[in-house]
């Protein structure tokens, strides 16, 4: 199955929960009140990135859209930004 990558800049997070009540399964708030991407790597300048199976794109779509920041990213597989 294809992959699509998730992308979530934190540093620029404000915390306002639309990702994790959108996505509970993959979005999760944490004790500094900002989301993180659930079992993600994170990366030396603060963001994160999880590949998901591109079955699971549209709810994490919905999750970017609603942010209201646009701190959350997909790239599908060919390195195309979705969101």
């Amino acid at each position: 199955m294809a992959k699509i990558l998730l992308q979530h800049n934190r540093p620029e997070c404000i915390g306002c929960s639309s990702c994790a009540a959108l996505a509970p399964d993959f979005w999760i708030m944490s004790e500094d009140n900002k989301a993180d991407i659930k079992d993600s790597k994170l990366l030396p300048n603060g963001w994160e990135e999880k590949e998901v199976d591109e079955k699971d794109l549209q709810i994490n779509k919905d999750a970017a859209e609603s942010c209201p920041v646009n701190v959350i990213h997909i790239i599908d597989k060919d390195g195309k930004k979705i969101i």
